[in-house]
């Protein structure tokens, strides 16, 4: 359910993906398990699942898009898995197609159809409430690659596809993440459960495979 990717390594070869609008590939997607959130003042634990994406292209000044080795920036983003009607998967997802969901569709989709697939990404930034030097960049919404550009050509994907799922985990994928992602995972409840050989009792997210005429 779940795919991953690797973080720029070294706070000092980090770059702020501009704001405006890229085009990315979807390349990793990472199981995280149940984790700890809080909304409105409100403290919950949610299931979530995480996106990675590969930017290309160029900032409004004309500089790649790519960190000090030449390779693609890469942002993510993280989603509760759920397709209901509030969901921000969903929301974003339907962007993306550039469609809604049916709804045979949205009685099961598998997220891992999304890998290697193609979109147009909005970026904002927002600055840290306690530190105003501090900015994040956020992905606002996701769209459908324009067909002027796919009649161009894409460009070449970079990063390996992957995925981790902490039900079935790849281990090997697992190695590649970084310390934090490690310990993110292996926080929670699914991961203790699983390593402690008891059981653990969790909704499976669900989604649905798209016709052949869009992304996924």
């Amino acid at each position: 359910m779940s795919l991953i990717v690797s973080e720029p390594k070294g706070k000092s070869d980090y770059i702020l993906v501009p704001e405006g609008n890229h085009l990315a590939r979807c390349y990793r997607i990472v199981d995280i398990g149940t984790q700890k959130t809080v909304w409105k003042g409100e403290e919950k634990a949610q299931k979530k699942v995480m996106l990675f994406w590969e930017l290309h292209g160029e900032d409004s000044s004309g500089k790649p898009l790519v960190t000090s080795d030449g390779r693609p920036l890469v942002t993510s983003k993280k989603f509760t898995p759920s397709l209901n009607e509030k969901a921000t998967l969903r929301k974003f997802l339907s962007g993306w197609r550039g469609k809604q969901f049916t709804h045979e569709e949205l009685e099961g989709f598998s997220l891992p159809d999304v890998l290697d697939k193609w979109c147009m990404m909005t970026i904002t930034h927002t600055k840290d409430q306690n530190d105003p030097t501090k900015v994040y960049a956020n992905i606002e919404s996701l769209s459908s690659v324009p067909s002027v550009i796919r009649k161009a050509g894409l460009p070449e994907g970079i990063n390996p596809v992957g995925s981790f799922d902490i039900d079935e985990p790849d281990m090997e994928i697992f190695a590649q993440l970084t310390d934090y992602m490690k310990g993110v995972i292996t926080s929670s409840p699914e991961w203790r459960m699983r390593n402690s050989n008891e059981n653990y009792n969790q909704d499976d997210a669900s989604y649905t495979k798209e016709p052949s005429d869009i992304p996924f």
